[in-house]
């Protein structure tokens, strides 16, 4: 009775051939009967734990959705696309490198039931759409960060991608390129403008446009969410900065009465009549936080130098018809501008929005003073928190880019 504690480690570290061979032995023996049952037992106990732990190691498309929770895993898939927003899966003219969806069967239609895999610069050249758009229903599969990517389920920072349904090792390919490598408007994906490479003036102008329309549009309530993270005080998480006032302000203060802050559209609403309704009213690319007494001060004003001080925004000056913002921004407003008259071009339903020389547009499509914010854009060039909310537009709620914070030199190529 007492052979078992001291045979059963022999057992335990046996390799599995090794042990069934043992147990045949010692089921002659004149102990076998009793030791035959408790060597049985290891033996159909070991390959149990084995076939779990490696059951353990991959997820389906349907498990990391339904995780997303900021863990390391590693999921298996077949490639549907290039997600260009949360409800947008590109399946021919992959614009971009950047991503791809992967779902449980390669005949996925719903957006819902794909996982967007942020695709990094380690791994564009064999996992990129734009370069290889081959892989399209291809099983896949990547290990990463279990989080959100286009405010959708998704994989990001891969650490190893293959084709089929095993892993490689992380690449070893070269370090990203350093600054000097950088395009001009930040750190962004510059095949996400492969169409307009190359052109100038009207050609760049129609080529940017099929680029940036493609979107999702957000509800008028869902561009509050959009601004607190988009407009969010590097200094204080739990802030935003306003707009022409340039104070940091608690997030949870937007509203409508006195000292909150409110949506302000940079292109006033009323310049083509759109209002608040989803499309250019709801673009989060032209609203900003900003106070609501100053936000009523600028009113439907078109933007132009001179003024009398606005006592709540510093550095803001406005008169009857127009509204000068601080030094800080004024790149920023021209930039909106000109991106809105850009995506809005009058064939989705909307108003054809275009730039002027006047100051007194009213419900015209119509935005001035078009020789005013050029001056502005050269002045104040893209800065860091004008990429950052550019990226943020990108990556989580809208899917498309302002080109002109990217590549501010187009402007002078289509407005010259």
């Amino acid at each position: 009775m007492e052979c078992c504690p001291v045979d059963l480690p022999l057992f335990t570290s046996m390799p599995i051939a090794s042990l069934g061979m043992n147990i045949r032995s010692i089921a002659r023996s004149r102990t076998g009967r009793m030791i035959t049952a408790v060597a049985l037992a290891v033996a159909v106990a070991v390959p149990v734990v084995v076939t779990s732990a490696s059951a353990a190691t991959a997820l389906t498309v349907a498990q990391a959705l339904a995780a997303q929770d900021g863990r390391s895993a590693t999921v298996t898939g077949y490639v549907i696309g290039q997600p260009t927003s949360t409800t947008t899966v590109l399946r021919s003219g992959f614009t971009a490198d950047t991503a791809i969806a992967i779902a449980d069967s390669a005949a996925e239609t719903s957006a819902s039931r794909m996982l967007y895999v942020q695709v990094t610069s380690a791994y564009r050249t064999t996992f990129g759409l734009l370069t290889n758009p081959e892989l399209r229903g291809k099983q896949v599969t990547t290990t990463g960060t279990l989080t959100a990517y286009f405010s959708h389920g998704g994989l990001k920072s891969p650490t190893a991608m293959s084709l089929g349904g095993t892993t490689t090792p992380s690449p070893t390919s070269s370090p990203t390129p350093g600054p000097t490598s950088t395009p001009p408007g930040g750190d962004y994906d510059p095949a996400y403008y492969a169409d307009a490479t190359g052109k100038t003036g009207s050609a760049l102008r129609s080529a940017l446009h099929s680029i940036i329309k493609v979107q999702t549009k957000l509800s008028y309530d869902q561009a509050w969410e959009a601004l607190k993270d988009t407009d969010q005080d590097p200094a204080n998480t739990n802030n935003v900065i306003l707009l022409y006032s340039g104070r940091s302000q608690s997030k949870t203060t937007n509203g409508g009465d006195a000292n909150d802050w409110n949506r302000e559209h940079v292109w006033a609403k009323s310049h083509g009549d759109f209002g608040t309704s989803t499309g250019p009213g709801t673009d989060v690319h032209h609203l900003r936080p900003e106070d609501v007494t100053v936000n009523s001060t600028r009113g439907n004003k078109d933007f132009d130098n001179g003024g009398s001080p606005v006592g709540e925004a510093p550095g803001s000056y406005t008169d009857a018809d127009s509204f000068e913002p601080r030094n800080a921004v004024k790149g920023d407003v021209a930039r909106m501008i000109m991106y809105m008259a850009i995506r809005y071009e009058g064939n989705d339903g909307w108003p054809n929005l275009e730039l002027n020389n006047s100051v007194n547009n009213g419900s015209a499509p119509y935005h001035g003073k078009m020789s005013v914010l050029l001056q502005w854009h050269q002045a104040d060039p893209p800065d860091a928190f004008e990429k950052r909310r550019n990226q943020r537009i990108y990556e989580r709620w809208q899917g498309n880019r302002n080109p002109f914070v990217d590549h501010p030199e187009w402007a002078a190529s289509i407005w010259s």
